[in-house]
Parts: structure tokens; sequence; C-alpha cells
């Protein structure tokens, strides 16, 4: 796809940092759904409108999410999560600073994938045909180096490929949660 963005390494500390934090995890997993405002967005959380508008604000001033001027209105402002190809450097190319707070936003989405998962399982039954969209693969390749990057880029390739195009909303299409997380054998 032409109109696809750079990769965008994310190289700032203090934006790990901010991306690390446990409720702008669930704000950026909230956001998926569509745009919010604060207040809806501190209601379906259980949280203040200060805490959210400031956390909304936050994640904009990094350029994760971006005001939505068609929607917004005097002082209510409505959100919208700005999909990147946004990596961490390579392992060897961070400080001990960023190793610390890229293990945390790593964790993070770990804890999000038990969530959903569990999720899923608790309501599969409601979902009709759609829960056949459960796949499990576990797979172990022996590559060089080389051909693991050539194989992370042709991953990255076919979800933006698969991926709906920004402002498609046809009804009959879900999100599909999809995780990829590789590390080597030790």
């Amino acid at each position: 796809m032409a109109d696809q963005p750079e990769t965008e390494f994310i190289t700032d500390v203090a934006v790990l940092r901010l991306l690390a934090h446990p409720l702008r995890r669930r704000i950026e997993e909230h956001l998926r759904a569509g745009p919010v405002n604060a207040t809806s967005l501190a209601q379906a959380l259980g949280e203040n409108t200060g805490l959210t508008s400031y956390h909304l604000r936050q994640l904009a001033k990094h350029g994760f999410v971006e005001e939505v001027p068609e929607l917004s209105n005097g002082k209510e402002r409505w959100w919208r999560a700005v999909p990147r190809d946004r990596r961490f450097p390579r392992y060897s190319g961070q400080s001990e600073e960023m190793r610390t707070a890229s293990g945390e936003v790593a964790r993070q989405h770990l804890a999000e994938v038990v969530e959903l998962y569990e999720s899923f399982e608790r309501n599969a039954d409601e979902m009709g045909s759609w829960a056949d969209a459960f796949v499990y693969s576990r797979s172990t390749i022996r590559v060089d180096q080389a051909r693991f990057e050539e194989f992370f880029e042709e991953y990255i390739a076919l979800v933006k490929r698969f991926g709906a195009p920004e402002g498609d909303t046809d009804d009959g299409r879900k999100a599909v949660l999809l995780r990829m997380f590789s590390f080597p054998e030790m």
C-alpha cells in the first residue's frame, strides 16, 4: 500500500514510559472501538474525567492520539488513535533505561493479551461464527538474523495488506486482534 507510513522507532525513554503506564494502555485498548471524549472514556474505565483528559493530552503530545475536529464542539474534545508502524529499537541499541521501559511495555501488552483472551473465552458462545476466528499456532523457525528480519517485515506487510482502509465501516467486519511475540530460545 503506497500510503502506509514509514517505520517509526521510539527512541525517547519518556515516550516509552508514557506507553508503559497501565491507564494509558487501557485508553489505547478502548480507542480501538473508535473515537472517545474524556467523559465517555472516564465512564467506561471507571476513572475521573480530569484524569482521562490529562492522559489523552499526553498521548496526543506524542502523536498516539489526535483530536477529531468534526466531532468536537465547544469544550468537548473527541479523540481517535493514530495508527502507525511504531517499533522499539533493537535490544542492542537500547540503553539500560530504555530496556527497562520497553520491558514494562511488553509486560503490559502480554497482560492485555491474557485479559483479552479470557474475555473471548467468557463470551465465545455469544459470538456466533466469529468465535471461529480464534486460531492458534505455535511455531519455531530456525533462521539467521537477516532471515528473521525478512520474516518480520513480511508479517507487518501482511497485516497492513489485510487491514481495513481507514474510515472503512463495513458492518460485516470485526476487529480481529493479532499479536506476535518472538524471542530466541536460550
